[in-house]
């Protein structure tokens, strides 16, 4: 013997009540004797609702009512034959009709009592179970109406009331014993009271009912019909990486379902449990999905974690003051005086000090709660014994839930970590001693991003979701965004990492859509579909998102953009970089950005704004972290300035060799920003300063490799101009070194407290002679690497290799 219970989600249209004859006719056939329980159909009992508010005031009642019949009436003729509908027609009828004469009762009394409201919400259900016993029934053969007001005996608290085993039991196992042969379809939701008055067992209260007919009828399963693939790990509309669960234990059930998971009513498993029945939830729309299994037992599923739940909406009342350490019963008191005033208690967490209590509450219980505190405790707060309760609003509170989280170390840790990375606040901790819930009170705008922070950290084996913004999308972002479609599967199968692109701006327009902005298409996309905007419109957007694991990638030079660093990090979103100007501004600016980074417990990578694709950075932190000490630093940083002089052997001019610098991509639109020299002093800056060094870039000594004409020119072609006329000054430099048998290299050198950038002649003995095209190298000599310096060398200019070692710290971020 199964009992099947069907959700309004499961019997709102044509499709839905179609699968429920099929599994029901399928369950007969398998020899199951089938046991059916429907609920409303869809949205009737919030219609019913509605319609109580509209006879409570001056609404027009009536017109609703006569589109509830409708409604009803039109499902029966599109699935019975007219002759079959004579019946059911009549008889949904007569409901209406003493439908109609309650809400004329609301309407004359001009409000609604809770046994009213009780009575009104029951004709949902009447309706749809007596509509469906006949669909069964020209489907199987044999079907009956039970009308669970008759069956089911609760206590008289209307709205949610609470069952009366021994007769329900008994009266159960006689209807069903009365029709042996017929498929019972029972009401869901609804029950009386002893003097027959019609009570309901709750919101969600027809898996109740399900759990209720089983275990007087010791049945062998109940499944829950419903229209989402089982219970989830977290709810999919907020988190998209949630997945279905095999099992759950009843208890891990109670508990998701009590925090917010709408899948299944809690006090479903109290009656499971008790005769050990299991309860499957099953898709009505994807049959040959297995479900969820809920039972006695706990399986790992691949995770100590279950799932992850939430309760939206909460207040925080927070009672505190002297009067309350080493004071016996105050707990009592408080919460006898709430529970008094019906204000229920969601969640508890008291200082070990016995200084304060908090407690959650429904916004809707907020004043009651209150109140019942400021009455309870009126003596106490006139004497200053107690401090006025504090209120917080607009709070959520997240539970953690897994029977096999208990004595696992670490766990805790892991979750708190996820929310501090994102940079959500935890405003309140419980955890009972069973260990199988943790729960936090956290602001409600961190919600989304909570959710899925935690649920990215708490499963076993899961892909890190980074969520990018991409400012810049000149030659650098380009082809970022080209390694990051290329790389993608590969990070993501291999590295567990997923790269979300939720944003891209250039400096006229930006595109943001946070689901993922397919990376082959966003020419296209931001083409079309873009808005106009720049750098701060994109930050505030993305700020304003709040998504978890947030990454902002600069590609830009932009003075204003690097300036809006500190507001990124005090938004909990992470910065990688290749634009030197945020580490090679002023001194304060550069030793903010490394204070706020640590602050807010988020990433800052800028490997590309020394080296490009070098990790010369990494490198000299790896010898500092290990007690090394660093004596000098020498170093040639200036891809572009590195190609040239390589380039000139006296074949071309100058002027020619700069020209194809440029167009190879080597330099910038305006070679003078590389050839200036600053370029390459604000790396310098950038390094001395990653060894401790507390200095400004104008104490930098920089001679310049242009003579002044050049750098003076009023435009790019005049400076190539002038570059032609002074191919002399440059010719004689080179035929120098050349008659020393020595090559021209433009070095940094970092010494002490000095960092100095020259032109010099060097000859074959130096490790900076042999070097070729655009590469950049640097030598460190230390303590360790005093009398052979270690060196680093390659390619240090060129937007695939910048751009990768951009990527490289955007992989960073997720800890790898």
């Amino acid at each position: 013997m199964k009992v099947l219970k069907f959700g309004g989600s499961s019997l709102g249209n044509p499709e839905g009540i179609k699968n429920m004859l099929e599994i029901v006719s399928r369950s007969k056939s398998m020899g199951e004797h089938p046991l059916v329980v429907c609920s409303a159909l869809h949205g009737v009992t919030n219609y019913l609702l509605d319609l109580i508010r509209q006879a409570s005031g001056e609404g027009d009642y009536l017109a609703g009512l006569k589109a509830l019949e409708k409604m009803h009436t039109s499902i029966v003729k599109g699935h019975l034959e007219a002759s079959g509908r004579k019946e059911v027609l009549r008889g949904l009828r007569a409901f209406f009709e003493e439908l109609k004469g309650n809400l004329t009762g609301v309407r004359f009394i001009g409000e609604s009592s809770t046994r009213t409201i009780d009575k009104i919400l029951s004709y949902g259900e009447l309706c749809s179970a007596f509509t469906i016993s006949h669909f069964i029934a020209g489907r199987c053969g044999k079907a009956v109406f039970a009308d669970t007001r008759r069956l089911i005996k609760t206590d008289s608290n209307y709205g949610k009331a609470g069952l009366i085993e021994l007769p329900t039991n008994k009266l159960i196992r006689e209807f069903v014993d009365m029709y042996p042969e017929a498929i019972p379809v029972f009401t869901g939701f609804i029950a009386s009271n002893k003097d027959g008055d019609t009570t309901t067992l709750g919101r969600g209260g027809s898996d109740y009912t399900a759990a209720i007919v089983a275990s007087a009828l010791d049945a062998s399963e109940i499944q829950i019909w419903t229209d989402v693939d089982g219970i989830m790990t977290a709810d999919p509309r907020m988190v998209k990486r949630a997945f279905s669960l095999k099992q759950l234990s009843y208890n891990e059930a109670v508990e998701m379902s009590y925090f917010g998971a709408k899948v299944i009513h809690p006090p479903t498993m109290f009656p499971a449990r008790a005769k050990n029945i299991p309860i499957v939830i099953k898709n009505t729309f994807k049959r040959a999905f297995e479900g969820t299994v809920i039972n006695g037992e706990s399986h790992v599923n691949g995770s100590l974690v279950k799932g992850i739940s939430f309760i939206p909406e909460v207040s925080l009342i927070t009672v505190q003051g002297v009067g309350m350490v080493g004071q016996k019963g105050f707990s009592g008191r408080l919460f006898t005086s709430l529970a008094g005033a019906g204000a229920n208690v969601i969640l508890i967490t008291q200082a070990s000090s016995e200084h304060s209590i908090s407690l959650a509450v429904t916004p809707s219980d907020r004043n009651i709660a209150i109140k019942a505190i400021e009455a309870a405790f009126e003596q106490d707060l006139a004497t200053g014994w107690l401090d006025q309760p504090q209120v917080e609003d607009k709070l959520s509170i997240i539970a953690v839930v897994g029977e096999r989280m208990r004595h696992t170390r670490g766990l805790a840790g892991r979750m708190f970590s996820a929310l501090g990375r994102s940079g959500v606040n935890v405003i309140a901790i419980a955890q009972g001693s069973s260990e199988l819930n943790i729960s936090v009170v956290i602001d409600s705008q961190d919600l989304s991003k909570a959710m899925n922070s935690l649920h990215d950290a708490m499963f076993l084996s899961p892909v890190k979701t980074l969520n990018v913004f991409c400012c810049g999308l000149g030659n650098i972002g380009k082809t970022l965004l080209e390694q990051m479609g290329r790389q993608q599967s590969f990070l993501e199968e291999k590295r567990h990492v997923k790269l979300n692109l939720a944003g891209i701006c250039n400096s006229k327009r930006m595109f943001i859509d946070s689901s993922g902005i397919p990376m082959p298409h966003w020419p296209e996309l931001l083409k079309n579909n873009g808005e106009k905007g720049e750098a701060d419109s994109f930050i505030a957007k993305a700020v304003a998102l709040n998504l978890p694991n947030p990454v902002f990638i600069d590609n830009t030079g932009s003075v204003r953009v690097a300036e809006a660093y500190t507001r990124l990090f005090e938004n909990s979103i992470s910065v990688v970089a290749c634009n030197k100007i945020g580490n090679s501004g002023p001194y304060a600016g550069y030793l903010k950005c490394k204070e706020l980074s640590q602050k807010f417990g988020v990433d800052y990578w800028y490997e590309t704004t020394v080296g490009a694709g070098l990790p010369i950075i990494k490198t000299l932190h790896d010898l500092m972290i290990s007690g090394d000490e660093i004596l000098k630093i020498e170093a040639i940083l200036s891809g572009t300035i590195s190609y040239i002089f390589n380039q000139y052997t006296g074949q071309r001019t100058f002027a020619e060799v700069v020209r194809e610098a440029r167009a190879k991509g080597l330099s910038e639109p305006d070679p003078r920003d590389d050839l200036s020299g600053m370029d390459f002093a604000r790396k310098m800056l950038i390094l001395a300063r990653e060894t401790g060094l507390e200095t400004e870039l104008e104490d930098i000594m920089l001679e310049p490799v242009l003579p002044e004409n050049c750098l003076n020119a009023s435009s790019v072609e005049n400076f190539f101009y002038e570059l032609e006329a002074s191919e002399n000054f440059f010719r004689e430099i080179r035929e120098k070194a050349g008659s020393q048998n020595q090559v021209l290299r433009y070095i940094g050198k970092m010494e002490g407290d000095t960092v100095r950038i020259e032109l010099r002649l060097i000859g074959p003995d130096h490790p900076f002679h042999r070097l070729s095209g655009s590469e950049n190298i640097v030598s460190f000599t230390t303590r360790r690497y005093l009398d052979n310096p270690m060196v680093i060398k390659g390619p240090g200019a060129g937007a695939e290799v910048t751009a990768a070692g951009v990527l490289a710290d955007l992989v960073r971020v997720a800890g790898l």
